[in-house]
């Protein structure tokens, strides 16, 4: 049976090679190995660490190793930077430990000579400690390497938000995330709920900053009674925002145009009362089943599921069907780095002009279906600016017929309000705000019949 840190290095050079999601392959790699809860609590530690920490971890070995970091094997690189992980971050584990069995790794995976090669190089980091980064000149290439991320990124970020925000969220992108769930509100409060985890041996508390949500400080929710009877959704807080923001009354018709894996549909619904219709569309059949699985658990009943193309919606649906519309977007995902580290690394430039292109043919496809007085609002799990204001401006220099509906501010909860545009429906919460997912939504009411041309 391979140990834990062989199978680390067998994961971390799949992401690398095939820019595959970390956690879609730790899921795997747990089952296939039937590693315990200990062991894989350790294997995430290492995947996940060694992802987030990669630029920091190739600064520090470019110090002990003569040749460019691109003319090892791949798995040598991979061993390495996991090692290394292990001996700078992680304190369970006493450095001869963590070298002795790379070594041994080594000697499996390649020959004496790399095996030597890898114990000088951890020795030597052992014994010399790993180099600072003050001697870098550039300020962003030193927060690049000292916080781990793309230079690209940090240069793009630092231009869209300043380099003392981009610092904070590079800084905040390598902690943990919060656990926090939403409360279904057709069920009982959030008071109730936290009173009721704790006699089923789950602490939490009600959430700082969304009147729906509470925050899980230990404890296994989704094996919780309470969570199996539908009285929970596990739910980041900002993305609880949207439903806030889209503000569904009971008996209106919905669209939740890119719906998987269902928690926006979910909360929609809950805040209808489970009255009226929502209308929830996805791409893919399994993507579907997701959505049908949540409903099913939450026990709601007004919610019908179609596995279609949004950008095919006003084929489907006559003009002006809805008096409410959710387009949370597909995205790159730049404000959830800290669920998945390998977004930082697998994203390029070109990326983002790729997505923006597919935002806003969807933009186009549901603004035909939103009746004259309704609401569009548009959501992204991103902090990147061509994905979320300048899309929403380009799209309303096309669109005539939509303003920006400025009373965003008063649905949303009142901690959320100070982040909240005065003169657009729009609000950009940075990781750092809350504590939560970076996040946009932009909300607008559609006040005339006169379309644009429909080109993006």
């Amino acid at each position: 049976m391979k140990n834990v840190r062989e199978v680390a290095t067998e994961l971390l050079l799949k992401i690398d090679r095939s820019q595959a999601y970390s956690n879609l392959l730790l899921n795997q790699a747990i089952q296939k190995n039937n590693l315990s809860g200990k062991d894989a609590g350790l294997l995430t530690e290492i995947v996940y660490g060694t992802v987030q920490r990669k630029n920091t971890l190739d600064h520090y070995l470019k110090s002990f190793i003569k040749k460019p970091l691109d003319k090892l094997e791949d798995w040598v690189l991979v061993l390495l930077r996991l090692s290394v992980y292990q001996m700078v971050y992680l304190d369970r584990v006493p450095d001869h430990a963590i070298i002795n069995e790379a070594v041994v790794i080594a000697k499996k995976k390649g020959h004496k000579g790399i095996s030597g090669f890898v114990n000088g190089v951890l020795r030597n980091i052992q014994r010399k400690g790993v180099p600072g980064v003050a001697s870098i000149e550039d300020e962003r290439l030193q927060l690049a390497i000292e916080c781990s991320h793309p230079e690209w990124l940090v240069a793009r970020w630092g231009d869209q938000l300043g380099d003392e925000r981009t610092k904070d969220m590079c800084t905040i992108n390598n902690t943990p995330p919060s656990v926090t769930a939403r409360v279904n509100r057709l069920k009982m409060s959030a008071e109730e709920a936290v009173r009721r985890l704790e006699e089923q041996s789950v602490e939490a508390e009600p959430s700082k900053f969304v009147p729906d949500g509470i925050k899980i400080l230990s404890g296994n929710l989704p094996k919780s009674e309470l969570y199996g009877s539908g009285c929970l959704t596990i739910q980041d807080e900002s993305s609880m925002l949207v439903g806030y923001a889209l503000d569904p009354q009971p008996g209106e018709r919905v669209l939740d145009a890119c719906a998987a894996p269902g928690g926006k549909t979910t909360h929609l619904s809950e805040r209808m009362e489970d009255k009226g219709e929502i209308t929830a569309i996805d791409l893919h059949d399994h993507k579907v089943k997701l959505i049908e699985e949540q409903v099913d658990r939450l026990g709601l009943t007004n919610i019908e599921t179609i596995a279609m193309d949004t950008r095919k919606a006003a084929k489907l649906f006559k003009e002006e069907t809805f008096d409410r519309v959710l387009l949370d977007a597909p995205c790159t995902g730049f404000g959830v780095i800290r669920r998945k580290p390998d977004i930082k690394w697998a994203k390029q430039p070109e990326d983002i002009e790729r997505i923006q292109k597919v935002q806003s043919e969807l933009l186009e496809a549901v603004a035909r279906v939103v009746k004259v007085g309704g609401l569009l609002v548009y959501s992204t799990c991103t902090i990147e600016a061509e994905e979320n204001g300048n899309q929403v401006d380009r799209f309303l220099d096309r669109h005539p017929e939509f303003e920006w509906d400025v009373s965003l501010s008063k649905r949303l909860p009142e901690s959320v309000q100070p982040y909240v545009s005065d003169l657009k429906g729009e609000v950009q919460i940075l990781p750092q705000n809350f504590n939560s997912d970076g996040f946009y939504i932009a909300c607008l009411r559609k006040t005339s019949r006169k379309g644009g041309d429909g080109t993006c």
